[in-house]
């Protein structure tokens, strides 16, 4: 008997004045709203680091690149030069031989 005294008690108590259950509905949305902006700005956040990661990745590609590209041209003038001076010395050779032979 006691119990359902005390379970009648904190019904009346409840369901008087103090209770704050108006106030929740209300509240209900802005929490929903702050949920959502709390999330799709994590979202925004994770896209423009992605981006940016990219971004920074394409550049050193790209810097990786001309700077092969660099080294094949470099390669390529070493090589001429290589060849000019391997036909200047073949010139010389024969000149030499040639004013021999006259």
């Amino acid at each position: 008997m006691l119990l359902w005294v005390f379970f009648l008690v904190i019904l009346t108590l409840s369901s008087g004045s103090h209770c704050s259950l108006p106030s929740l509905p209300l509240r209900t949305p802005r929490y929903a709203d702050a949920i959502f902006t709390n999330s799709y700005r994590k979202v925004l956040g994770q896209l423009s680091a992605r981006k940016l990661l990219q971004d920074i990745m394409s550049r050193q590609h790209g810097e990786r690149n001309q700077e092969q590209g660099e080294k094949v041209r470099l390669g390529r003038q070493v090589d001429n030069m290589q060849a000019d001076q391997k036909q200047m010395a073949l010139e010389s050779i024969l000149g030499a031989l040639q004013q021999k032979h006259r």
